[in-house]
């Protein structure tokens, strides 16, 4: 594997995190002795796109709250990810700003009373589109995964979904699944 490649778990980004510690990506890249940072893109409320509704439970283009950010990995783009929020669980919280939440999205939304009990996710591959090119500079022809990660509660509600693309050739997803 090369030293460019990214191998990526799901599990630090679906636990809050304790007083203190920072987000789990800069966590979690540090780890591996890499830098993980990101650019907030755009955050507020926009009408929910077609996909989003339908996993959020609610009518295509009621308002939802969206993050829209650009993951970074030593500094290059590793990442674009929108996350959205029911409006009800985001609005007029640091889910709705462009700031930076201290020990991330998840640890928030715990604060709020909004704590993941399962997760869904699919994976895709395909090609870009031209603005997903230039953003994680990627070459022409090559493909990208696209990862739809759906957060329910307790019960059964959802309270986040995660809509990411990544350069397929710089990823590697691993899934680590405990039985018992």
């Amino acid at each position: 594997m090369s030293a460019s490649k990214w191998v990526s778990t799901s599990m630090p980004y679906l636990t809050p995190r304790e007083k203190g510690q920072g987000d789990a990506w800069s966590a979690d890249a540090a780890a591996q002795g890499r830098r993980g940072s990101q650019r907030i893109v755009h955050a507020g409320e926009v009408p929910a796109p077609t996909e989003v509704a339908r996993v959020l439970e609610v009518p295509v283009g009621e308002p939802v709250v969206v993050r829209q950010r650009l993951i970074l990995l030593d500094d290059e783009p590793n990442e674009l990810t929108d996350t959205y929020y029911p409006i009800g669980i985001a609005r007029g919280t640091g889910l709705a700003g462009t700031a930076k939440i201290p020990g991330g999205a998840v640890t928030l939304l715990a604060r709020l009373g909004h704590v993941g009990a399962l997760v869904r996710e699919d994976v895709t591959a395909g090609m870009p589109d031209e603005e997903e090119r230039k953003a994680l500079r990627t070459a022409p022809g090559e493909p990208v995964l696209r990862l739809t990660r759906l957060t329910l509660d307790r019960d059964d509600r959802p309270i986040q979904v995660d809509r990411m693309v990544m350069p397929a050739l710089r990823q590697q997803l691993r899934y680590e699944i405990r039985i018992g």
